[in-house]
């Protein structure tokens, strides 16, 4: 689900098709950006540790997009995250003002985003925020002159991958800025026929794109509706690779809307989803990957404490489930449900 520069270019001569998507197990962590200091690339080594996958999504998707209107590339062919090469610096911290608003929109866009990835220390927060009001300010200007290649792919893809909320944000809107998505009822129309499309790599990119669009506000309620269908009627052909890979784009998607509604259907599906990747990447989105809030988060503790020793549900399910709750809670407990049963009665 990501371009790094392990993937060769990207485009039309993308070579992707070539990769392998792996059945299941950990996910390992995403590329880092020249610049990210060590303690938030410890951070992202250490996310949730089965779901830090979800941020290199949105990068893959666009690449796959771009793959289907000329060859036809799937996304089950981008799954696999590879320990990545370190993109060159686009120089960003000495830039000022003047001088970036004479760059091309490119360059602002990756100059922009790698500020927001690698402002650290104690004017952290500051430096975000401005980085994303200056993103903000610039979206219209930049929409339909981006390209999404390399640089701006792994750029966006340590963006989602921030603990802070505001750079994801910025994540997802140069994501609609780079796709020429515009926030309109129109765009959600476009996208919900293309959600039922027979081209699968199209129908998952829909997907995701739609998640994008519901977590900006447009149609959020509609969004939620498709994304939680297409979750729940491909499920009735499970055994299908396609069917497997449009319920985990449902996921992905219902994980970047990020509102209380999502986090039913998220549950769901980590407890009954035929396919384990499916429960997995469920899993990951109500514990730390996607848009949902850590008070949102935390309204999904009593089913996780449920589900970790639930009898229908298999040993791995169990794991996952104790780790979202130690991802939520930032609680270092045993396996145990009991013990998290006692601790959350406790209120801690």
């Amino acid at each position: 689900m990501q371009p790094s520069p392990d993937y060769g270019t990207l485009g039309p001569t993308s070579d992707v098709a070539s990769l392998a998507a792996p059945a299941s197990g950990l996910l390992t962590p995403s590329p880092n950006v020249s610049g990210v200091s060590a303690s938030r690339r410890q951070r992202q080594q250490s996310l949730c540790r089965l779901c830090v996958f979800a941020a290199i999504v949105g990068a893959a998707v666009a690449l796959a997009f771009s793959s289907v209107r000329s060859s036809g590339a799937h996304l089950k062919n981008l799954a696999s995250p590879h320990a990545a090469q370190t993109p060159s610096s686009v120089s960003s911290g000495m830039l000022s003002d003047g001088e970036l608003d004479r760059q091309r929109p490119q360059k602002q866009a990756e100059i922009l985003l790698e500020r927001s990835v690698t402002r650290s220390g104690e004017d952290a927060n500051e430096g975000q925020a401005e980085s994303a009001a200056q993103i903000e300010a610039r979206l219209d200007a930049w929409r339909g002159k981006l390209s999404w290649d390399a640089e701006l792919g792994e750029l966006t893809t340590a963006a989602l991958n921030s603990s802070d909320r505001s750079v994801r944000t910025s994540a997802i809107e140069v994501q609609l800025a780079a796709y020429g998505l515009t926030k309109s009822e129109s765009s959600v129309d476009t996208l919900v026929r293309q959600a039922d499309s027979s081209d699968h790599a199209q129908k998952d990119w829909a997907l995701w794109a739609l998640g994008l669009l519901g977590n900006r506000g447009i149609e959020t309620d509609r969004v939620v509706r498709v994304l939680t269908a297409h979750l729940k009627d491909s499920g009735k052909n499970s055994a299908s690779n396609s069917d497997e890979e449009t319920r985990r784009w449902a996921v992905e998607g219902l994980a970047l809307v990020g509102t209380t509604s999502t986090i039913v259907p998220l549950l769901n599906a980590m407890h009954s989803d035929p396919s384990p990747v499916v429960r997995e990447r469920a899993a990951c989105s109500l514990a730390e990957s996607g848009m949902l809030t850590h008070q949102q988060r935390l309204a999904a503790v009593p089913q996780l404490i449920n589900y970790s020793d639930d009898p229908s549900l298999d040993a791995q399910t169990h794991s996952w489930a104790f780790q979202a709750l130690t991802e939520i809670t930032k609680q270092h407990l045993p396996n145990d449900s009991a013990a998290w049963r006692k601790a959350v009665a406790r209120g801690q």
